[in-house]
């Protein structure tokens, strides 16, 4: 028997419903819930390691963000935003039928938990952010928005672990079977045999009008949402980050929830959660 459900909930756009698939593990009748959100290519399989384990103590909700995995593609692309994000996890939230959640997210996905946890009376009780924060750093964005939108086809599965191996360098050091279930999680055998990246490519158009002007706003306004933020809150830092400085990490401490931080040194961007010094990181704070 699978220690997890596959479910959908369905969720409203300016362009019309679309559905959101979750993967859930434990009992789904215990009221401590814990949400684990991916990064921006990335799915709702990469907690499967941290799912694990946690699910002894929680009923573990790890959702496809919209765009992304077994959820549906957004009618309008321009749709892809945090906005949307939000309000698909509150329609999430409101069908798991718990008083509070405890969110772990990594990336965008910690974004979208600082949008939640900033909102008046929200139901987050912990929150761990996973290499992510109010100021992100324009040249990693563009990186990452580069390889988002390209439309690579890979001959063989092999093929595909090789590419994924080489764009996650900074995810850090893992074994052979974490590399391809990393890559196993994100490629998809076409009919004539091919592998592709399995997301909608019109992901990427959220990030072609994005110019560093742009992305000073939009750093005003995280910071803004942030300091909003009254929860407690772990940042994990990968000390080779090119998203998440430093400098940023360190003034997250200082001011909103003044966050604890640690660092896992030889990573840069993001920590996957998949090795046991990690995943225990995330169990001791949740759990303490």
């Amino acid at each position: 028997m699978s220690p997890f459900q596959i479910k959908t909930v369905q969720c409203l756009s300016p362009a019309g419903l679309h559905n959101m698939a979750y993967k859930e593990w434990g009992d789904p009748k215990n009221p401590a819930v814990l949400l684990c959100v991916h990064g921006v290519t990335r799915v709702s399989d990469d907690f499967d390691a941290l799912a694990a384990v946690m699910s002894d103590r929680y009923r573990v909700i790890c959702p496809d963000v919209v765009g992304r995995g077994r959820s549906s593609w957004l009618a309008n692309p321009l749709g892809y935003q945090l906005p949307q994000y939000v309000s698909d996890m509150v329609t999430l939230i409101a069908r798991l039928d718990v008083a509070q959640i405890d969110w772990f997210g990594t990336s965008m996905g910690g974004l979208i938990g600082m949008g939640v946890a900033a909102l008046k009376d929200n139901p987050i009780r912990k929150l761990l952010l996973n290499d992510i924060g109010p100021t992100i750093n324009y040249a990693a964005l563009m990186r990452i928005a580069e390889y988002m939108g390209k439309e690579v086809r890979f001959p063989t599965f092999e093929a595909g672990v090789d590419y994924i191996r080489t764009i996650a360098a900074p995810f850090g050091p893992h074994s052979d079977e974490q590399w391809h279930k990393l890559a196993g999680d994100v490629l998809r055998e076409q009919k004539d045999g091919q592998w592709i990246r399995h997301y909608d490519p019109a992901l990427a158009l959220a990030f072609s009008s994005f110019t560093q002007e742009s992305a000073a706003q939009s750093e005003t306004a995280l910071w803004a949402v942030y300091d909003a933020i009254q929860c407690p809150v772990l940042l994990v830092r990968g000390s080779e980050s090119d998203l998440l400085s430093r400098e940023t990490a360190n003034l997250m401490t200082k001011r909103g929830p003044r966050a604890a931080l640690t660092e896992l040194a030889g990573i840069g961007h993001a920590p996957t959660f998949m090795q046991p010094e990690q995943i225990a990181l995330a169990r001791d704070f949740f759990i303490a």
